[in-house]
């Protein structure tokens, strides 16, 4: 099995989610006892949310770029970022570092479409939701017609990630917030939901969802043990 090399902490408690998920999915396919090779970085998520907000979109790739190359040199094949949003700077991460990234969107991208879904609605960060690095890769590589949120709705749905989700709290009100969401969505014609944010799963639930949902946090950590065990 090759190394998966971890870029986590953003938040810690998405990141937990990554780790129980791989090693679930080395389990399921090895069997026995059975884990995932894994090395993570996990940094400080104060920094790089500091920095998101103040648009220093090249501060958080100099952190994340100098963590990935730690990984490198400690034997890691390829990476994994474990956040939807930091995907933004994914390709100066992966140049920087001379390792592959395992692109969140793409197991998602294959996932959707091979559902026969055309369009789907996004929810994240409202850096993952209004700037194109994500919505572009959906829809020029997997042909999918991808909606959002009105305004107010991306609002709401970024302060409960960062105010709350990221500090491990799910409230009653949240949740109805993210499922009237969801139903004004579907209203406009969204076949799916991406959940775009490595944390809405906490949030989520997919049995009472009026949508189907994909869950970005494990399509991404099922890929990366499919990538691990790769010949």
């Amino acid at each position: 099995m090759k190394l998966i090399g971890l870029l986590g902490g953003m938040s810690w408690e998405s990141t937990a989610l990554y780790y129980r998920l791989m090693n679930e999915e080395a389990k399921a396919r090895l069997g026995g006892l059975h884990s995932a090779s894994i090395l993570m970085h996990s940094v400080d998520f104060h920094e790089i949310e500091r920095r998101q907000h103040a648009g220093d979109w090249a501060g958080t790739a100099d952190i994340l770029a100098e963590a990935a190359h730690g990984l490198k040199s400690a034997g890691a094949a390829f990476l994994v970022i474990a956040t939807n949003t930091m995907h933004k700077v994914a390709g100066e991460i992966e140049t920087r570092s001379g390792l592959p990234v395992l692109h969140i969107a793409d197991p998602t991208g294959h996932a959707v479409a091979g559902d026969g879904i055309g369009k789907v609605a996004l929810l994240g960060t409202r850096f993952t939701m209004e700037q194109a690095f994500y919505r572009n890769r959906l829809e020029d590589r997997f042909g999918l017609q991808v909606v959002v949120p009105g305004a107010e709705a991306r609002t709401a749905i970024h302060r409960i990630i960062y105010e709350e989700l990221c500090l491990g709290s799910v409230t009653d009100e949240s949740t109805q917030v993210f499922g009237d969401i969801m139903t004004d969505l579907a209203a406009v014609g969204a076949e799916a939901v991406i959940l775009g944010c490595t944390e809405i799963t906490m949030i989520v639930d997919p049995a009472t969802a009026v949508l189907p949902t994909y869950d970005t946090t494990a399509l991404h950590a099922s890929a990366a043990v499919r990538r691990a065990l790769e010949q």
